[in-house]
């Protein structure tokens, strides 16, 4: 069944139910206006003296507030919350999408807990706090973009060329919902394509049950097993389903009960590999090579930074790529909102995920001339890779782990990215073991770009300023990871930044229709090259190298860009013959 998205239209933003793979009946938006202020305590104050917009951060023009989080400054925010007549079954939860960077989490002046992490969901059991009628939930959070401890993607406090504005707090959804005592906390979904079976582990808090699960095509009922246990994988057979692919996204319906509580799930039966033709190694999804064009995504939402002004915004974006012709994205140093997976789940697009990058100051003259003169950096020599703090190394084994955990189910995923262009870049073939170990059935560039280590699926390239030429490795599949990032005159201001910049909108695109023509098909053709990432999919600040605008205006000629893909799939399929 193909799925069709639904999206509110009530008047709080962002309030389609944030985490679409773990769905309750019970869900009480918190999205809105909230108090806060910017004070230099840890505490919550006495007062509050502004109104900030969640899940906006207060540096957007769409949180109101518009300010910077100072490093030395704690920003508190307060609301207060009622819960509906029978919402309470016995535990209430209130969960975070995310929260950049550190924070503490008050109930009724109580503290409930802690996180610390910028990009990954978070939750608290609130039950023993929460009174009769009114009640108050408040968060105290610290920041500091420049810490080289923590995951933080392109932010920077000095924002220009390939870094942007500094985001901080809550900058995706908050909710609250109710559970019984003994509840479903998670859900681990295993598909494979060659055996026809979904695995399902349903992970159980508070005590064992006997675990039911029901899959649907609409609603006409596949399978079901009925007495299963809890927090131990059980075994469905769906070979009534129909694979998902890029060309065909088919999702199915699950509904798991456990005791007293029910969730609802979705899955789409597929395997991704790498495989063999011809002495050449390619990707492949159900078994069969596919050439993967995609675009480099930074996650960036013109007025809301790290956070889209809606959720149908955020869809028909992802409907524009496809549109275009593309099949995949590379998510660039960024977790976005489940909703996003989601959403590319739906419309058959392949996901590349970055994990964040961090560590200490990008080492740019060091890292960036190094291809260029052969300089090739032992990554298990921390200093020259910019993690010589522990700390930050542990830091980025968790927040990988955490990642890889969120995102598990997510359809469209098909391939972690552990480091880009050696920045914080360290021990990456024990980290490829490590994150195999957690997740086998996904494929892996553990470092992307340069500073190679022979380890991975891809042999991944990145090539801006020169002719595309490329070696395969013949142990690996050949990915042209980054390149292009083309522009045109009067795409931005005197500090707009792109690699190559042309006269007109016209020029730019038959640049484009060259480089593609005259770089990529032969690649594909000569090399074995099976998956082009273009930089990029939109617009960044003072980056104006995307082929949409901020505002997701499309700045290319859409049947055109149409024509160059459709020319690189059938280059593939040629070249496989």
């Amino acid at each position: 069944m193909i799925f069709q998205p639904d999206f509110d239209d009530s008047s709080i933003p962002l309030a389609e139910y944030p985490r679409p793979q773990l769905r309750r009946d019970s869900y009480l938006s918190l999205n809105g206006e909230w108090d806060c202020t910017f004070c230099s305590s840890a505490q919550p104050p006495k007062s509050y003296d502004c109104k900030i917009i969640v899940p906006f951060s207060p540096e957007s023009p769409l949180s109101g507030v518009n300010r910077q989080l100072k490093p030395d400054e704690y920003l508190h925010y307060k609301r207060t919350f009622t819960l509906p007549q029978d919402f309470n079954r016995g535990r209430i939860i209130v969960n975070f999408g995310a929260c950049d960077q550190r924070c503490k989490v008050y109930c009724n002046d109580t503290e409930v807990g802690g996180h610390e992490g910028g990009y990954l969901p978070f939750s608290f059991d609130i039950t023993p706090h929460i009174r009769e009628g009114e009640n108050t939930l408040c968060v105290a959070v610290a920041d500091d973009a420049s810490s080289d401890v923590y995951g933080r993607g392109k932010q920077s406090y000095t924002r220009g060329g390939i870094w942007y504005t500094a985001i901080s707090g809550l900058w995706q959804s908050v909710w609250l919902e109710s559970v019984p005592q003994i509840y479903i906390k998670n859900l681990q979904l295993v598909p494979d394509y060659a055996s026809n079976t979904l695995s399902v582990t349903v992970f159980c808090d508070g005590g064992e049950r006997p675990v039911n699960c029901t899959v649907y095509d609409g609603e006409n009922v596949i399978c079901s097993r009925v007495g299963a246990s809890c927090n131990s994988p059980f075994t469905l057979d769906v070979s009534a389903c129909k694979p998902w692919s890029p060309d065909s996204p088919e999702l199915y319906s699950l509904k798991i009960t456990c005791g007293d509580d029910a969730v609802y799930s979705y899955f789409g039966l597929r395997t991704f590999s790498r495989v063999q033709r011809g002495g050449r190694h390619y990707l492949a999804v159900n078994g069969q090579p596919i050439f993967q064009s995609g675009l480099l995504d930074q996650g960036y939402w013109g007025k809301g930074i790290y956070t889209p002004a809606t959720n149908a915004e955020m869809y028909n974006c992802l409907k524009q790529v496809k549109a275009l012709g593309f099949n995949m994205l590379r998510k660039h140093i960024k977790v976005e909102p489940l909703l996003w997976y989601y959403y590319c789940d739906v419309l058959g697009i392949l996901v590349w995920q970055d994990m964040l990058n961090g560590g200490e100051r990008y080492l740019k003259r060091r890292l960036n001339l190094g291809p260029f003169i052969n300089l090739h950096l032992n990554d298990k020599n921390y200093k020259s890779m910019g993690r010589a703090n522990e700390l930050s190394r542990r830091q980025y084994a968790a927040e990988a782990e955490q990642t890889i955990s969120t995102l598990f189910n997510c359809v469209s995923i098909c391939l972690w990215t552990l480091f880009n262009e050696g920045w914080g870049q360290f021990d990456s073939l024990d980290m490829w073991n490590k994150m195999r170990a957690l997740d086998s059935t996904r494929l892996y560039d553990p470092a992307s770009g340069w500073q190679d280590t022979g380890g991975g699926d891809v042999n991944s390239k990145h090539v801006y300023f020169k002719k595309i030429r490329l070696k395969n490795d013949g142990k690996r599949a050949l990915a042209l990871t980054e390149f292009g990032g083309y522009s045109y005159s009067g795409a931005g201001g005197k500090k707009a930044f792109s690699y190559r910049n042309f006269s007109s909108p016209q020029k730019f695109m038959r640049a484009l229709e060259r480089l593609y023509k005259k770089q990529v098909v032969p690649a594909i053709v000569n090399d074995g090259l099976c998956a082009a990432v273009y930089t990029q999919l939109s617009d960044v600040e003072d980056e104006v190298n995307g082929l949409f605008t901020p505002d997701w205006r499309c700045k290319v000629d859409a049947q055109s860009m149409r024509k160059i893909n459709e020319s690189l799939y059938s280059a593939f399929l040629g070249s496989l013959k």
